[in-house]
């Protein structure tokens, strides 16, 4: 049996795990001067298998060589969730705020819970209700913010305006690249199970590259002729945010409850907006920040109540 991190170690980790995706939306838009949105998502996905295929196909290639037709198939539909989630969240980031769009794509904790009856067979609680209304109630306010203002009292701007706004389908992607990572979660949590750390990341997140490649070269784009400076930010972004970041999410779930794992999630949008005032001087609505409230409060509802019932699944998951 393998023992657990101390908590300090799993503490330390969460931490550092939230700074590194928390940069995941500046390096975006730095890159975005330069790269379109599919090209930015492919190649972070590609640069992250290239770096850990040494590690994965040389001291893992017993448990790589063990895949059956089933696995596989579950390795690519998790591939095409994470794809999709890519390709939808980093778009967003054309249309929307970094605040709008990464509290929305966070949302993924509650659509793991609305599915989970249909997928894991577990039901619905009032918590996981109580949490999606306060969401969805946040949602609303967010999408409102592009063309409602407090000027000295409420006023917006007519249903059209709210429609054809940029922000709003913006914060559409997002909230698509919630629900793609819902998918790729639900998916994952059976494939996780059967492979340790670097052979899972190697197979999901190379099926991944694979798909955002050819949707890609399906959509006319090509990841050469850019500027080194958009190679240079799409680099940091499969390192830092893809590699450490989501990497480290992963390995703590082998030792903590998903629940408890989600909720620290919170950190990120928190984390993001902060880097997006101070870097990038985009400062957030009061609506932006009231509807992240409803949101962030909904998520950490719906999650909290699981923690209980994951702790005791907890030594199962730490072996």
């Amino acid at each position: 049996m393998k023992s657990a991190p101390s908590k300090t170690m799993l503490s330390i980790a969460i931490f550092g795990g939230i700074l590194a995706v928390s940069t995941a939306s500046i390096f975006i838009r730095y890159a975005q001067v330069y790269t379109p949105s599919l090209v930015i998502a492919a190649l972070r996905l590609t640069f992250a298998s290239l770096i850990i295929a040494p590690v994965a196909l040389t001291k893992h290639r017993p448990e790589l060589t063990s895949l059956d037709h089933r696995d596989l198939l579950l390795g690519l539909l998790a591939g095409l969730f994470l794809a999709l989630h890519f390709a939808t969240w980093i778009s967003s980031l054309e249309y929307t705020s970094i605040a709008s769009s990464v509290v929305l794509v966070s949302t993924t904790p509650l659509w793991v819970a609305l599915l989970s009856p249909l997928v894991l067979k577990e039901p619905i609680t009032r918590p996981v209700i109580l949490g999606m209304v306060l969401a969805l109630l946040g949602g609303m306010v967010i999408a409102l913010s592009d063309i409602c203002q407090w000027t000295g009292g409420f006023s917006c701007s007519s249903i059209n305006t709210f429609f054809k706004g940029q922000a709003m389908w913006g914060n559409f992607l997002a909230l698509v690249g919630a629900w793609m990572a819902a998918g790729y979660l639900l998916i994952g949590r059976r494939l996780r199970a059967k492979f340790s750390l670097v052979p899972y990341i190697f197979i999901v997140y190379g099926m991944a590259a694979i798909i955002l490649i050819i949707i890609m070269f399906v959509a006319g784009q090509t990841p050469f002729g850019y500027p080194a400076q958009a190679y240079f930010w799409i680099l940091l972004l499969a390192i830092i945010p893809q590699l450490i970041g989501h990497t480290t999410f992963n390995w703590t779930l082998r030792f903590l409850p998903a629940s408890l794992v989600s909720i620290t999630l919170l950190g990120e949008p928190i984390g993001s907006t902060i880097l997006a005032f101070v870097i990038l001087k985009e400062v957030p609505s009061i609506s932006e920040l009231i509807g992240a409230v409803f949101i962030l409060v909904g998520i950490y509802i719906a999650s909290r109540i699981e923690s209980k019932e994951d702790s005791m699944e907890a030594a199962a998951v730490n072996q």
